[in-house]
């Protein structure tokens, strides 16, 4: 009697650590955030882009602080030249130091978005009519303004934002219809002569894969190093849809960084391209976002991922996309959904 009697009290002794070990295991796996991931993982970051008018929303505003899940930020739009630079030679980094304040404040690295892009203009700029001479001022004077402004603050910055067509030719706009591709040195190295402690990153979207517009890019990459002009690393953006992700990925970052440069993932969502998601698309919306974050941690030189803003509530595809959207690993109630798992396990394989 007196032994079965201490062998009930072994079992449920055992059983009590068992259960308090599972405990510790699953307060252990909850509390693992996508930044911790990264960085278990090697890599510099995991980050998001972000608006300061989102932060009102105080659930949001805590998620974005939490160190756990975010070491880096991007300013989704307030370092944007119609922010900037309003008027000619007129600079404005009101909005811009709100973004690089937090990030100072909360320890989290800054990415510059960007100096060059032929969207998001003022109307002197998009409108107006500029020799070669005078534009080739403007360019240097507003990256070196910008660049500078923010030197010693800023991990990266894309100096130079979507120059490329999706079939590989350049892209039409006032900067390549007056200055042609001179333009580009001209950026890098006024932004280089600003913070020589920065990256400076060519970003651009549909370069996620092998294909004519990553190889235009790896082609002008090859030509900026071969003329030393200053260029650290492309930004693959990953704007991609549920299902609908290359092959080619891991391959194509091999590849970049074969040119002496490193790469990061800078806006990653996968959206749906029909509304609501089933069960079925968020178990393969986590399934491709866990393909992606695996083919960076399979590349030594792919330095960090950062998504496009994290909930579905500030997502800006739906009023890009009509009828798409749930890109984001938070859904618009602050829900981890699948795709969350999805990162953490692309970290953790290689």
């Amino acid at each position: 009697m007196g032994l079965s009697h201490n062998r009930l009290i072994l079992c449920a002794l055992l059983t009590l650590t068992v259960a308090a070990s599972s405990t510790v295991h699953q307060r252990s796996r909850s509390t693992l955030g996508l930044n911790d991931a990264a960085k278990a993982a090697k890599k510099l970051y995991f980050g998001t882009a972000t608006n300061a008018d989102q932060w009102n929303d105080t659930t949001y505003y805590d998620i974005l602080k939490d160190d756990a899940e975010f070491g880096q930020i991007t300013p989704a739009n307030v370092m944007k030249w119609f922010d900037t630079e309003p008027e000619p030679g007129v600079f404005n980094f009101t909005d811009g130091d709100v973004i690089a304040n937090f990030a100072k404040r909360t320890g989290k690295k800054l990415r510059g978005h960007n100096c060059v892009w032929y969207n998001q203009l003022p109307g002197w700029l998009q409108n107006g009519t500029f020799t070669r001479a005078e534009l080739a001022l403007i360019v240097e004077r507003h990256c070196f303004e910008l660049v500078n402004h923010y030197r010693g603050q800023v991990y990266s910055w894309d100096v130079i934002n979507e120059p490329f067509n999706d079939d590989g030719t350049w892209r039409s706009d006032i900067f390549y219809n007056t200055l042609n591709t001179t333009y580009i040195p001209l950026a890098l190295r006024a932004a280089r002569l600003a913070d020589p402690g920065a990256k400076l990153y060519i970003n651009d979207y549909n370069i996620e894969g092998t294909g004519a517009k990553a190889t235009a890019l790896k082609n002008l990459v090859k030509d900026l190093k071969q003329h030393g002009v200053p260029i650290d690393g492309v930004g693959i953006q990953g704007h991609m849809i549920v299902g609908e992700l290359p092959t080619t990925i891991q391959q194509n970052m091999e590849e970049f960084t074969a040119l002496g440069i490193e790469v990061a993932v800078t806006e990653l969502d996968i959206r749906f391209d029909a509304l609501p998601p089933t069960a079925e698309g968020l178990a393969q919306q986590k399934a491709d976002y866990e393909t992606f974050v695996q083919a960076c941690n399979a590349v030594p030189r792919c330095v960090g991922v950062t998504v496009w803003d994290f909930t579905d509530k500030f997502s800006w595809v739906p009023s890009t996309f009509p009828g798409q959207g749930a890109a984001c690993p938070w859904d618009e109630n602050y829900t981890k959904k699948p795709a969350y798992d999805g990162i953490i396990e692309g970290f953790r394989s290689k």
